[in-house]
């Protein structure tokens, strides 16, 4: 597939801009017909998919199944399912002032907006934003990451086959294309991954006061309790933290336990990995490369070869880093000054949980934090006194496959959250209206000018709140007032009376 010419991304953009301003997408049918064909695409061409996958990144049919193109379906299926109930107004509680007024809140798309992907799930990571941009009503120009070409390469492909042109585009190129491609004005921006792109991303769309969600990273720590089940928190962990070769954003990062549980946690992390991918992981067709030789050797040259518990070894013809555990690695150790995003776990000892506690909080906020305990008390003290972006107690990973539950960061791993309805309110503007009648209008004397005590003292009860809900004896003064007000109002318009003067 032929990479998008930097000339052409400024005409991309502006024939978005004119279908969106055209009124196509405001149409619930039109979106769930947009919606449905995505859902098609993935059931046609499941198998061209994987396959693009696996050549980037060595990823296994079944693993490429499960966490990109079932979790892509069940969004789009989500979206087509509840887009009616959706993108209808929401009513709002209204006081008594306001009780002959319709008082809503309309979800509106944003207009015509940006997502760009990122390469270690390439294919969800891309089109799990688009779909509640589509359910939104936005036009949505994709910008898949160059650095895995196959997966970029096929969604460049097959897109326009199944939607529509103008309204969702696929820009397909490397960093000149991505910097044309930000130089252009949109209603907002998406972006998944590194943080030291996220600035350049939200630099751009400064220049034009550009809304952003940005899905980074960190490093998102693990904290493991003397008290717990270590042969089934080691199974999780290590799973967590070694599919997809450990390029995850929320891949456990590195391990905080005692000097008691270590020796313990590395036995049955070794164990666990061997269960996984065998003696010899290089040889399993389950365990995944690294997308590129650099990285590699970025994560490569974090690990320290005196504190190799397992793993350690590195092959840069294959792109091969085995699962690897780092043990009594030290707060100010180079691995621990930057994310990994790869299969190397160190593990940091501690005294007892308020130094893990401690040591999480004195460093920037995660997307993830893991913690594994049998004790209740253990698990509230560790999520009541940490923040981040998510929280998962005696698992790793799986807080991301309900749909129900925001993903998203906070602080240095990112700003704004999606999935599911998340997303939808995400591309959405929540515009809020208020519809009002033409009559009635002696009543509104008591707001115009002059004023004066007497309107005050009659405002007063329909304009400050009481502090106790649901007020009864309020709401009867309230009723009460305003008849007087009305009968008052009544009596003394001249227009009423002159209208009444006609029957006598």
């Amino acid at each position: 597939m032929a990479m998008t010419d930097v000339k052409q991304v400024e005409k991309i953009v502006q024939n978005a801009r004119t279908a969106f301003r055209s009124g196509k997408t405001q149409s619930v049918d039109f979106r769930q017909q947009q919606l449905r064909a995505l859902l098609k695409l993935t059931r046609d061409h499941e198998k061209e998919i994987c396959d693009a996958i696996f050549k980037d990144l060595h990823k296994p049919y079944e693993e490429a199944l499960v966490s990109e193109v079932a979790f892509l379906r069940n969004e789009l299926i989500a979206a087509i399912q509840e887009l009616p109930q959706w993108s209808k107004p929401e009513r709002v509680k209204k006081p008594f002032l306001h009780q002959f007024d319709e008082c809503m809140i309309r979800p509106e798309p944003l207009g015509t907006v940006l997502v760009m992907g990122a390469w270690n799930y390439p294919f969800q990571l891309l089109l799990s934003p688009v779909v509640g941009a589509i359910a939104a009503g936005n036009c949505v120009i994709m910008k898949p990451s160059e650095i895995s070409p196959n997966t970029a390469s096929i969604v460049a492909e097959l897109i326009p086959k199944y939607l529509d042109n103008d309204c969702y585009p696929v820009i397909y190129g490397g960093l000149d294309v991505s910097k044309a491609t930000l130089e252009q004005r949109f209603d907002h921006i998406f972006y998944t991954g590194g943080s030291a792109v996220g600035k350049i991303v939200m630099e751009a769309a400064s220049k034009h006061l550009t809304p952003v969600i940005l899905e980074l990273g960190g490093k998102s720590p693990c904290i493991v309790d003397d008290n717990c089940n270590i042969d089934v928190a080691a199974q999780r962990i290590a799973w967590g933290k070694y599919i997809n070769s450990g390029q995850t954003c929320i891949a456990p990062d590195y391990v905080l336990c005692t000097k008691a549980v270590q020796p313990k946690l590395v036995q049955e992390l070794k164990r666990s990995i061997e269960k996984f991918y065998g003696e010899d992981p290089k040889k399993s067709a389950d365990f995944c490369r690294m997308i590129s030789l650099r990285h590699l050797k970025r994560v490569a040259g974090l690990i320290d070869e005196n504190k190799v518990a397992v793993g350690g070894e590195v092959d840069e013809n294959d792109k091969f880093i085995s699962p690897t555990v780092v043990t009594d690695v030290k707060p100010e150790d180079a691995i621990m000054q930057e994310e990994i995003f790869g299969p190397v776990l160190p593990i940091v000892p501690v005294a007892n949980v308020d130094e893990a506690i401690e040591l999480v909080n004195s460093r920037e906020k995660p997307l993830a934090l893991y913690v594994f305990s049998n004790q209740k008390s253990f698990l509230d003290k560790v999520i009541q006194n940490t923040t981040s972006g998510g929280c998962l107690a005696n698992d790793t990973l799986m807080h991301i496959s309900l749909s129900t539950l925001p993903f998203g960061g906070v602080g240095y791993s990112g700003m704004g959250a999606y999935h599911g309805k998340y997303t939808f309110d995400a591309f959405s503007h929540k515009r809020s209206v208020m519809v009002r009648k033409l009559n009635m209008e002696s009543l509104n004397d008591l707001r115009y000018p002059p004023y004066s005590a007497k309107k005050i003292k009659y405002l007063a009860p329909l304009l400050f709140k009481s502090e106790k809900k649901n007020h009864y004896f309020l709401k009867v003064l309230i009723v009460g007032v305003l008849m007087g007000l009305m009968y008052k109002v009544f009596l003394n318009s001249s227009s009423i009376s002159s209208y009444f003067s006609k029957w006598n």
